[in-house]
């Protein structure tokens, strides 16, 4: 099994808002890509590389996609902008073995959406409200060393029904100042891969700068990195196991 600190991970970032609104490039004047690969490296690993929808093929290229055992995906304004081949190649990754971590309104990128067979829709206020994620699974893996709960003081609100599958293993669920509740830690497996959604980080707001935020995404990382498993086998099998 490869040591998480060898783990080879893309950061994705749709790279949009930092570049049009102000109040986003004030907290991350260098992309939202970039505080989350500082993070990630600040916690131990080594290879982390990061790519944005502007580039040629988004930055995913064939090449890229074989070499990443776990991707994070931001998304928010320009989910349609996404070509579809991409998005299929993102899917087949997944099934096939690599980890995919959704950060908050990737809930509606095609990756996503594909994976679940949902809609993902969901109910949001941007009022800059009180989020506080209570830790609803203190055993599992992406939960360690956060503590009882993360307290935001300012955040967008997401609100139930989120149009989701049942999660696998819910690990964090929100309350807001308004009273709205939120599925914020949900994991799922699909094929070979294993996904974490994780609900905080909307662009007017310092979030991905939270030492425990970037604590739980660290961890989400090295949950979510291939391990061995089954092979996947499928099509025609003209011959019988057994003899007929």
């Amino acid at each position: 099994m490869t040591p998480f600190s060898k783990l080879r991970l893309t950061v994705w970032n749709e790279y949009r808002h930092e570049l049009e609104n102000p109040l986003v490039s004030a907290h991350y004047p260098q992309g939202i890509h970039t505080v989350l690969a500082e993070g990630l490296r600040a916690h131990g690993f080594e290879h982390v590389q990061t790519a944005t929808l502007d580039q040629p093929e988004h930055g995913l290229s064939d090449e890229v996609l074989e070499q990443t055992d776990v991707m994070l995906w931001w998304g928010h304004k320009a989910h349609a902008d996404v070509s579809d081949d991409v998005a299929a190649k993102v899917v087949a990754r997944v099934q096939g073995g690599m980890g995919l971590i959704v950060l908050h309104s990737g809930h509606f990128s095609k990756p996503f959406k594909t994976l679940m067979g949902t809609g993902c829709d969901l109910k949001w206020r941007e009022a800059g409200e009180k989020e506080r994620l209570w830790v609803v699974n203190p055993a599992h893996p992406v939960a360690q060393g956060v503590g009882e709960f993360i307290e935001l003081e300012h955040e967008e609100m997401y609100g139930e029904h989120f149009d989701i599958p049942a999660p696998d293993e819910l690990v964090f669920v929100s309350w807001f100042a308004g009273g709205e509740v939120f599925r914020s830690g949900c994991t799922f497996t699909r094929g070979s891969g294993k996904i974490f959604y994780f609900r905080p980080g909307h662009e007017t707001f310092p979030t991905y700068h939270h030492p425990q935020i970037q604590q739980v995404i660290a961890n989400a990382a090295r949950w979510a990195a291939p391990t061995a498993s089954a092979p996947r086998s499928f099509g025609h099998r003209p011959q019988p196991l057994e003899a007929l």
